[in-house]
């Protein structure tokens, strides 16, 4: 069993041949578009679902495995709520352990500030039923007998859950493909089909494929997909560390998070480790397009940033990376089939010692892998979800911020019924593409 993420060297799982037609046409295989191919598939419409590379290739099997509403924004607790539901069913029906384990999120706090923003916080998961909880520093000590270091408290979310996001979202496709979703892998979508003024379809490298609505869930090649159709969305790609180390006793029971360290337990018995509150941004063209919009989290977290001068060849903001391409050109998605980051090797070894610190009583352990992969996220730190009212007939599911993963089943079937014109069951407005435009002022999503 896969242990780490999925890369263009994992064998194709899927090849269906292109339809010719379909009702409905998912871009991207990450664990929104799945979720949307098995949702539109679940209710009868005829869906194909294209990856240029492999399913959950990119972000999708590189987060931390994280399934939590604690910390959501307001607007996306409810939805997050809905997915924690899907999750626990889908669970059942697949035929693989995906490593569903309710083991809880703990945030913990060093300061008073943090501990006054977490206060802040738990009203709004009172709202939503939600069991999130203040720890006291007594409280938070018995969670973490093992730790070096005293805590003032913590804010505690014991429903929350965690999975092995490379075997949960490959699990996931295998549903939707049981329910008759069409999954191909290997077969870039170059643009879109347009006729009269609205989505007619997609024109790939294996050819055409009819459909009036499509749904792009591109991910971090969302906005340069978009761009080459017009439509600007100030989207950027940040790079984060992750790694995993080797099997360990256990220190704690979830996911757990200070200001310098983030980890959980593993299926294999080891911890994935990341830094919170930390990325990399490698400088492109969108990154200046889009630099007025960010100005805002800049400002509120200026130190939470590391900028690059140039991405990889390829990338999706790279400088050289075209913006325009017909298509009957081969496109950018073709070039790069997955995007496969190094990781920060210095990062790599401060959270080794940064947890080694943390439990002293460990044995001696080693970092088993260690990746990085491609967050695309958006000014205000919370997704777009909505109809192109530019290109009719296009649904976009984008924008996730690092928080995707989780929420992701639960995105998957609003975008499955916004692309069937059927009402979505949650207030979408925050979530609207016309924000950006529209004078709206820069509300970011909580720092949590």
């Amino acid at each position: 069993m896969s242990t780490g993420p999925i890369s263009i060297d994992t064998p194709v799982r899927f090849a269906a041949k292109l339809p010719e037609a379909a009702d409905v046409v998912v871009i991207g295989s990450g664990v929104i578009g799945v979720s949307t191919a098995l949702y539109l598939a679940r209710a009868g419409r005829s869906v194909v679902l294209l990856e240029k590379g492999r399913i959950a290739g990119e972000q999708s099997s590189r987060n931390w495995g994280w399934i939590r509403q604690q910390g959501r924004d307001p607007d996306e607790l409810p939805i997050m709520v809905e997915a924690n539901r899907h999750w626990r069913q889908l669970a059942t029906e697949t035929n693989r352990d995906i490593g569903l384990v309710r083991g809880g999120v703990t945030y913990l706090a060093q300061t008073e500030a943090e501990m006054a923003r977490y206060a802040d916080w738990v009203p709004h998961a009172q709202s939503q039923g939600v069991d999130t909880r203040l720890l006291t520093r007594a409280e938070t000590a018995a969670l973490l007998p093992a730790a070096s270091k005293s805590y003032l408290g913590a804010l505690h979310t014991a429903s929350d859950m965690r999975a092995e996001p490379w075997v949960a979202v490959p699990a996931l496709a295998e549903l939707a493909a049981r329910a008759g979703a069409q999954i191909i892998e290997n077969c870039a979508v170059r643009c879109l089909d347009i006729a009269a003024g609205r989505v007619a379809g997609v024109v790939t490298e294996q050819g055409r494929t009819a459909a009036p609505e499509v749904v792009l869930a591109g991910g971090a090649w969302s906005a340069l997909f978009l761009r080459n159709h017009g439509v600007a969305l100030p989207q950027l790609s940040v790079r984060a560390t992750v790694a995993a180390t080797t099997a360990l006793p256990e220190v704690a029971p979830g996911g757990m998070a200070d200001t310098r360290i983030a980890f959980r337990p593993r299926q294999d018995g080891g911890y994935t480790l990341a830094a919170g509150g930390f990325h990399e941004l490698f400088l492109g063209w969108d990154a200046l397009r889009a630099l007025p919009k960010f100005l805002t989290q800049l400002k509120a977290e200026p130190f939470g940033t590391r900028f690059l001068p140039a991405a990889p060849k390829g990338y999706p903001d790279g400088w050289r990376t075209p913006r325009r391409w017909s298509g009957e050109d081969t496109s950018p998605f073709e070039g790069q089939r997955v995007l496969n980051p190094a990781p920060n090797a210095r990062k790599v070894q401060q959270l080794k010692h940064a947890f080694a610190a943390l439990f002293p009583e460990l044995p001696s352990f080693e970092i088993a892998q260690s990746w990085a992969g491609m967050i695309d996220t958006m000014p205000d730190v919370v997704p777009v979800v909505d109809r192109v009212a530019a290109l009719p007939g296009l649904t976009l599911g984008t924008g996730m911020s690092g928080h995707g993963f989780g929420i992701g089943p639960a995105m998957g079937r609003i975008l499955a019924d916004l692309a069937q014109g059927n009402a979505p069951g949650h207030d979408l407005t925050r979530f609207r593409l016309s924000r950006f435009a529209d004078g709206s002022p820069m509300r970011l999503g909580p720092a949590l």
